[in-house]
């Protein structure tokens, strides 16, 4: 896979993958990551991973909802946690071949395009 903008990635539809192809190298995904905003690598370079912390319970799970909405579209599904009732994350992976994909990418980049309202820092 060639290293591409987030906007290129977010053009592109994710291709179904039963397997039979091998996942991204660790320094290919590491390089195409640098195109990410806030994404990195996880769970032993098999998966990407960006963590939210976001205004309120509601904004989470509109934020959910809409991400599970791309989701479908593009039909390739990713793990989404909800901790802290604010703290979102969302990790990517393409299981039927145990690593990473360029559809990962593509979703995070389309993930990456949904608004969503993050808390305000708070002055001290």
């Amino acid at each position: 896979m060639k290293t591409q903008s987030a906007t290129q990635l977010a053009a592109k539809k994710c291709t179904p993958c039963e397997g039979g192809v091998a996942p991204l190298w660790p320094q290919q995904a590491a390089k195409q990551l640098e195109k990410l905003n806030g994404w990195y690598l996880a769970n032993d370079s098999k998966a990407i991973r960006k963590d939210w912390l976001v205004k309120d319970f509601d904004t989470a799970l509109e934020f959910f909802n809409a991400i599970a909405k791309i989701a479908d579209q593009e039909d390739h599904h990713p793990d989404l946690h909800l901790t802290g009732y604010r703290q979102v994350a969302v990790e990517l992976s393409t299981h039927a071949i145990g690593g990473l994909s360029e559809n990962d990418f593509i979703l995070a980049a389309k993930i990456d395009q949904i608004p969503v309202e993050l808390k305000k820092a708070v002055k001290k």
